[in-house]
């Protein structure tokens, strides 16, 4: 059994996972098992599962490739369309390289658009997301799933039986619970590691495609944890919520995490992809699909009541003491919602907030870190 000492080389392994699946990726390639990749949260990761694939998410989370992608994209964009589009145009992303197939979902207008330039030399499938999370919606995204199948059956020549599907949502269930129970670490007060520790695994365990020895990593990474107990030091405890934090959650964990513990996590990696599971037992396990991802809280959904009423039970059962917005510049739809999300922190739950806009540069860390410094001292 590992020691408290070797805990935070664990933390790196999965840090390190990304990297390391690379070379996986192209042994995969070469036994000819397809690659799906993938961009959001709302893509119904079962299916390629049910059609045999293996599924992983896209490259975007550096600067290195924005320059190449400003050479068709506004400088004015998303730093996180950005990059995506710069990792597939520049080849440096192998899992662009080797996907068989990207799927993407209509998410925001200036995504949309980059599928578009994505397609002259990638096999895009574009998935049309709804913008608001109603019955009529869950019909739509209903549809929107199952052309996906048939476009995955006729991409793959395969058949996506009802058989398949069911146990690749029993696997995925599986693999939620798991990251739940390790997520939920996080209520210890003080929390057994910290959150950048708790980021890396996250994010790290979507890049194994060993999909089953991933999850039986988190489940006993979890039992060691829990057996080992918090933290000695008690810090003010901080909920982090807003865009995607690929590409900015180091240099925002870093600082946040000099004077406070980021124990909860929202966005994308965090909570908001993890706590619903898909009803195994449904009669119609399509429709179970569609309202489980539909039910996802993202800002292109107005309103956004599922993220508000997630964001309140965080704050309660993580017993937060502050909130921390990170938005990425002309992110539009996170920046508008700010006024809603303080509004819930600060006069609903009488918490102290702020928010920070940022992109993928270097440029404006020192002052983003005097802020979170401030922040935290004051808590």
């Amino acid at each position: 059994m590992s020691t408290v000492a070797d805990l935070p080389k664990i933390f790196d392994t999965f840090s390190q996972q990304r990297r390391q699946s690379f070379i996986t990726a192209k042994e995969f390639k070469q036994s000819g098992t397809p690659l799906v990749g993938i961009f959001c949260t709302y893509m119904p990761i079962e299916l390629p599962l049910a059609a045999g694939a293996a599924v992983v998410s896209l490259c975007s989370v550096s600067d290195e490739t924005i320059p190449a992608a400003e050479q068709d994209l506004p400088r004015n964009l998303c730093p996180l369309i950005k990059a995506s589009y710069g990792f597939a145009k520049t080849d440096k992303c192998p899992y662009f390289y080797f996907s068989d197939l990207v799927i993407a979902e209509t998410t925001c207008d200036g995504k949309k658009k980059m599928y578009e330039h994505l397609a002259d030399f990638k096999d895009v499938w574009v998935m049309e997301l709804t913008n608001n999370q109603s019955e009529d919606a869950l019909r739509l995204w209903k549809k929107e799933i199952l052309r996906l199948k048939a476009c995955l059956e006729q991409k793959f020549g395969v058949e996506i039986t009802e058989e398949k599907l069911r146990a690749a949502v029993a696997q995925r269930n599986r693999e939620r619970r798991a990251l739940v129970d390790f997520y939920e670490l996080m209520k210890m007060d003080p929390p057994p590691m910290t959150g950048m520790d708790c980021y890396k695994v996250l994010n790290g365990s979507s890049f194994r495609f060993d999909r089953e020895a991933a999850r039986q990593e988190i489940v006993e990474l979890t039992q060691r944890l829990r057996q080992q107990g918090g933290l000695k030091e008690k810090r003010p405890r901080i909920l982090v919520t807003g865009s995607p934090l690929g590409g900015v959650y180091q240099k925002v964990l870093s600082a946040l995490e000099e004077n406070a513990y980021a124990v909860a996590f929202e966005s994308c990696s965090g909570a908001k992809s993890l706590y619903e599971m898909v009803d195994e037992d449904a009669g119609d396990i399509y429709d179970a699909l569609a309202r489980r991802y539909l039910h996802i809280g993202c800002s292109c959904m107005s309103p956004n009541t599922y993220r508000m009423d997630l964001l309140r039970r965080m704050i309660d059962e993580f017993r937060i003491d502050g909130v921390v917005e990170v938005v990425l510049q002309t992110c539009l739809t996170y920046a508008i919602e700010t006024r809603n999300v303080r509004r819930l922190v600060t006069e609903e739950k009488g918490l102290p907030y702020l928010a920070i806009e940022t992109d993928y540069s270097q440029s404006g860390d020192e002052q983003i870190k005097t802020r979170l410094n401030a922040f935290t001292e004051m808590l």
